[in-house]
């Protein structure tokens, strides 16, 4: 049985409830592990230290931690924990709300000097966004333009299409739902009532119904009973009538939801107070286990077994897209074919309005024009007068039209929105051939696995050390050493060489007043805005001594300042750059002249380098440490398990980062090392400023 990963819409539910009892904790910091995992930490007058954890990535969670359950903190925190420190530091936990019925999580926090709203997307690739208190969107871990909705900085936030509240349906409701189906019963409460998978067959179970019938050979005494066990479990829901457990099988975590599941009763389980408990404890044991986990064969079986899971989620989502469309077409061609009785409508309400009538008073004019025996009235069943907008029902459907529109207005919205949501279709189509090409290449990776192909990493005493395969291995031991150049910019030439370049002023002044010795090499470029780069002969706790440098040593030290100088962010793809010796660098100016922060003089001359191309590569090292590094591609390539070269394009610092990290999580089986080593912000680090793009293979 498949371990749960996911929070379900019940489970939010459930959970936000115990989440609102830290009303009034004050938040301390702010941590991002990786790209989908965000740490705040609290404190509450009563209980003392309060973790609040919410991961938006393979694993989908929120809850409140114990500390012994808090990982460590990570090092320098990214742009968007920095940003989320100065929002939030010393504001108070006010509230959390779910969205609708949807896997959406509202975090409301109050400060004097303006209020923040964090909003965790625990549905499809996951986000979270952090907006101001007229819900325009400060950042964001992902950035989403779709034509349905976007989430980008700058931008009001845009919450999903509306979806039904199966704990709110009525049984009118509730039948007209299930009978439009075509599908069979648990499907259909999985998909069109919104309950997933679990709790569907949970509704089917209690019900007592076989959940493989066919809607059209559905009875209504079953759809009676359906709806009669939905009843009861929303009740539990809506009053609180929690029994939170753990459910093992075979001593296997399975899963951990708020109530006693009857789909469950065969397997084991632990009881729980709150849910948020349960919740804490099932996610720290599937963490645990999944980092100690040292079989070094690839799990390609679980691994293929999720990319078909999202393969038949995606056909569900293809044919829910082709439903909605002609669902949308039919009501365009029934308002033409209606077209008297629509503009009738229509006209009525409209002249009412302009004559100053509230909708009260129309509403109350169409009830008496059905006492009448009025058909236009009749065909009314419902206003809304926020939105300007009356339903109508049109014979084998019903349509809501908007007042201010006529027929052809209406009818070409309606044609409108069947064909944006083929357009959605389309786009699942092409998600959907591509998570195909991925299940059939780790099918072939496991083929080649099984045949021996990807190596064992042993050898014989005689025979030299076999090459190990650590893009496959599951499991890759972490090796970290701290160096004193790793606050700069660097790099190995691919000849050993240690290269320096400075990240702002104050590092240029440092290089140049501390770690510039005789026997190295100081770079700079024509352009304005370039680092100071070092060439470094020796150690800073070696004896300085000449070196001969070799010429692509002295060529990569040469490109590594250009790329990171302002020609990179300019979008350009070459340019000058000069070397010197250390006795012609000096910061003492000329008589009369200044010289600011992070400059420099140059007495002498200097040896050109003209038309350096810029070029820069990140990739990530599994010995004799496990770290990222970047730079010049003949440097960093060789050196590299997996490397990615960029060039100057239009994707901004971090989010090229962003798209790196998932590059390199699809290429290591380990994607839990990806995410120790190589976490985005680490990756960012080694990335010129300005836009970059991937460079096509």
């Amino acid at each position: 049985m498949d371990q749960k990963r996911e929070l379900t819409s019940i489970d939010l539910a459930a959970l936000v409830g115990e989440l609102n009892e830290y009303g009034g904790a004050k938040v301390d910091k702010a941590y991002l592990y990786g790209d989908d995992f965000l740490r705040l930490k609290l404190r509450d007058f009563d209980r003392g230290r309060v973790e609040l954890l919410i991961e938006v990535g393979d694993v989908k969670r929120a809850h409140v931690a114990v500390p012994e359950h808090v990982p460590d903190a990570p090092g320098r925190p990214p742009d968007f924990a920095k940003m989320l420190r100065n929002r939030l530091s010393g504001a108070d936990f006010a509230s959390v709300s779910q969205y609708e019925f949807d896997r959406i999580l509202r975090f409301e926090f109050e400060r004097e000097d303006g209020n923040t709203t964090i909003i965790a997307e625990l549905f499809g690739e996951g986000n979270v966004a952090a907006c101001d208190e007229t819900r325009h969107v400060i950042d964001s871990l992902e950035t989403i333009r779709l034509k349905s909705r976007t989430v980008a900085p700058g931008s009001r936030y845009q919450f999903p299409d509306s979806r039904v509240n199966p704990l709110e349906v009525d049984e009118e409701g509730f039948v007209a739902l299930m009978r439009e189906s075509d599908t069979d019963l648990v499907r259909t409460l999985a998909t069109q009532l919104n309950l997933g998978g679990l709790y569907a067959e949970e509704v089917c179970t209690r019900a007592g119904v076989e959940k493989t019938v066919a809607i059209e050979d559905a009875s209504d005494e079953q759809f009676d009973r359906l709806y009669d066990a939905l009843s009861r479990l929303a009740a539990e829901v809506r009053e609180k009538r929690f029994d939170p457990r753990v459910y093992r099988d075979e001593d296997e975590l399975v899963d951990v939801t708020p109530i006693a599941l009857e789909e469950h009763a065969d397997l084991e389980s632990s009881s729980y107070d709150r849910f948020n408990e349960a919740l804490d404890d099932y996610f720290f044991e599937l963490d645990t286990t999944e980092d100690e986990e040292t079989d070094t064969s690839p799990e390609f079986d679980e691994e293929i077994e999720r990319k078909k899971r999202i393969i038949d989620q995606q056909e569900g989502a293809i044919e829910g897209f082709e439903r909605q469309a002609a669902e949308e077409r039919e009501r365009a061609e029934l308002v033409y074919a209606n077209y008297g009785t629509v503009d009738e409508v229509l006209t009525t309400i409209r002249n009412a309005l302009e004559e100053g009538r509230s909708w009260d008073e129309i509403e109350a004019t169409f009830e008496r024009g059905k006492e009448e025996g009025i058909e236009a009235a009749e065909r009314v069943s419902g206003f809304d007068p926020e939105n300007g907008m009356v339903t109508v029902d049109l014979g084998e459907a019903t349509a809501s039209l908007e007042v201010r529109s006529g027929v052809e207005k209406n009818a070409d919205r309606l044609y409108t929105e069947a064909k944006r949501i083929e357009e959605k279709k389309a786009g699942a189509e092409e998600a959907i051939a591509e998570t195909r090409e991925e299940l059939e290449t780790l099918r072939e990776r496991k083929r080649r696995w099984e045949e021996g192909d990807a190596g064992d990493g042993e050898t014989d005493a005689d025979d030299e050390p076999a090459e190990i395969d650590w893009l496959s291995r599951a499991s890759i031991p972490v090796r970290k050493s701290e160096e004193w150049y790793e606050d700069f910019r660097w790099f190995h030439t691919s000849d050993g060489f240690l290269v320096i370049g400075g990240r702002n002023a104050d590092q240029n002044e440092a290089l140049v007043k501390k770690y510039l010795d005789r026997g190295d090499r100081f770079f700079h470029t024509q352009a304005h805005g370039g680092p100071v780069t070092v060439l470094k002969a020796t150690g800073p706790s070696e004896p300085a001594k000449e070196v001969e440098f070799p010429e692509s040593s002295i060529h990569e030290a040469a490109q590594f300042a250009v790329s990171y100088s302002s020609v990179w962010k300019e979008g350009r793809f070459a340019d000058d750059a000069y070397s010197v010796t250390p006795d012609q660098v000096s910061k003492t100016p000329e008589s009369g002249e200044y010289i600011e922060k992070g400059g420099f003089v140059i007495r002498g001359d200097r040896t050109y380098h003209r038309d350096v191309e810029v070029g820069v590569a990140v990739g990530i090292t599994c010995e004799p440490t496990t770290r990222v590094i970047g730079g010049p591609p003949s440097a960093i390539v060789p050196r590299a398990e997996t490397a990615v070269e960029v060039e100057p394009g239009r994707y901004a610092q971090n989010d090229m980062a962003k798209m790196l990290y998932r590059e390199f999580r699809e290429r290591f089986a380990d994607t839990s090392f990806v995410r120790k080593v190589a976490s985005p912000d680490l990756i960012q680090e080694f990335l010129p400023a300005g836009g970059s793009r991937m460079v096509e293979e």
